[in-house]
């Protein structure tokens, strides 16, 4: 008899360059199937713009697999359980998914291949997601990295990234061989909020493969080449948008990879210079997020800097409360944290100017950040959002000092000159609010903070 696969799809939304469906499906019969169990992944569970986006990318899936000729059959955890059953129901030989590096997921799918491997199941897990997986690089002590620079330089020093893959053509269906549970609807799962604040959000992205392909698309024909100086520009199109799908794996970063490379005639990496360099350095940073949070899982909620334990946060609810509503009174603040309500997303450069502007400015902790980010974000990775915050307070690898404090005024002159993106975002009408802080005082006050931390040092 052929063997029969269950591949179950996590963070690899598409069928394009998925190794765990591609060894599946020249193997024998696919069983596709996405397991919903966000407990399994606590305390950094999914998210609300999360769980829209997922509702969407589901659905695009579906499809994808249906016309490749098999079914998507969706379930609810527990996941082990959920696995055991579709073993039974289609006689399943084998069990193949694309790994994941969140501290949770890494624990729980420890536990599921040595279960199912008791079981008498064949369990094997590719990579699926990054260039290099993380255990994969150190430096030459053996040790990981906590810089960046030497970091991208290690990956640059390696042979290409492996080609992606294909897509297979056909996917041999399985069929049940024992009387079971029904696949459950996707809006069954209650992705959706039950208030629709996501209007904009439906007008600004479009989940699955497709999208992600497309957008790749255009990036590379009018954004790559230009992506050094525009990517600071929150007031004009200069980022790929390509960080919720890539998040989501409906896009793996191998095909993107070598798509940048083959814009500048399939040049090796090393040797590409310019905005092309610039943009595969950003896809550096997320496997940076990447190496750092499989080897130092406790920075999702603790600082890497030990020291940074004992940074007095201030405790200031009304703050906290008008910076995620985006009434701080500094309009590219404001600005930012507007785009992200609507949209589910914000410049990166403004990223870093909100974040800079409540750890420092208002000394409220990163930890309130990062859950805000986690919840309103459509691309919110766990490593990307941990490296992010902790760069922004200082406490983390490759951090930005303390005492760098992004002035929000002279931020905003340099990357929106003509104030379009403000305009376009937070508006500056009688009803604008007056500056919460005096951001010179603020800063004054981050600085005799920073303090404490210091003469805990000597």
């Amino acid at each position: 008899m052929a063997p029969t696969t269950i591949v179950w799809f996590r963070h690899d939304l598409r069928l394009d360059d998925n190794p765990a469906l591609a060894a599946a499906a020249a193997r024998g019969a696919v069983v596709p199937v996405f397991i919903w169990a966000p407990e399994e992944e606590t305390p950094w569970e999914p998210g609300a713009a999360s769980r829209w986006w997922l509702h969407q990318s589901l659905g695009r899936l579906s499809a994808a697999v249906e016309k490749a000729g098999a079914s998507l059959v969706i379930r609810r955890g527990p996941s082990l359980d959920a696995l055991r059953t579709l073993a039974r129901e289609f006689s399943a030989t084998h069990v193949a998914w694309n790994r994941r590096y969140e501290p949770a997921v890494i624990r729980r799918d420890t536990v599921i291949k040595k279960a199912l491997a008791d079981d008498g199941l064949a369990v094997e897990s590719h990579n699926g997601s990054l260039l290099f997986e993380p255990m994969h690089v150190a430096t030459k002590e053996g040790k990981p990295y906590q810089v960046f620079t030497p970091f991208w330089r290690s990956l640059l020093a390696r042979d290409e990234p492996v080609e992606p893959g294909a897509t297979p053509r056909k996917l041999r269906a399985a069929a049940a061989t024992v009387k079971g549970g029904k696949t459950l609807s996707i809006d069954s799962l209650g992705l959706l909020p039950a208030i629709d604040w996501a209007g904009t959000m439906r007008t600004t992205w479009t989940p699955g493969e497709e999208g992600a392909l497309q957008r790749l698309k255009v990036f590379l024909g009018r954004g790559v080449t230009a992506y050094g100086t525009e990517r600071d520009r929150p007031d004009h199109e200069g980022t790929s948008g390509l960080s919720p799908h890539l998040h989501f794996g409906e896009i793996s970063p191998r095909r993107v990879w070598h798509a940048v490379r083959e814009t500048v005639g399939g040049t090796p990496a090393a040797r590409i210079t310019g905005s092309p360099e610039v943009y595969l350095r950003e896809l550096g940073w997320r496997e940076f997020a990447n190496h750092l949070l499989y080897h130092f899982p406790h920075t999702t909620d603790a600082p890497l800097r030990a020291d940074y334990a004992r940074f007095p946060w201030a405790n200031d609810p009304v703050g906290l409360r008008a910076w995620q509503r985006g009434r701080t009174g500094f309009p590219i603040v404001d600005a930012g944290m507007r785009q992200l309500w609507a949209t589910g997303w914000m410049h990166n450069r403004v990223r870093m100017i909100v974040a800079s502007f409540l750890v420092k400015d208002l000394r409220v902790s990163w930890l309130e950040g990062a859950r805000w980010f986690w919840d309103t974000l459509v691309d919110a990775d766990l490593a990307a959002n941990t490296l992010g915050w902790q760069w922004a307070a200082g406490c983390g690898a490759d951090a930005a000092p303390y005492f760098r404090i992004f002035n929000p005024t002279s931020q905003a002159q340099k990357f929106d000159p003509d104030q379009a993106y403000v305009r376009q975002w937070a508006g500056l009408g009688r009803d604008y609010p007056e500056p919460i802080v005096d951001h010179a005082e603020a800063r004054k006050l981050a600085l005799e903070a920073l303090k404490v931390v210091s003469a805990g040092r000597k």
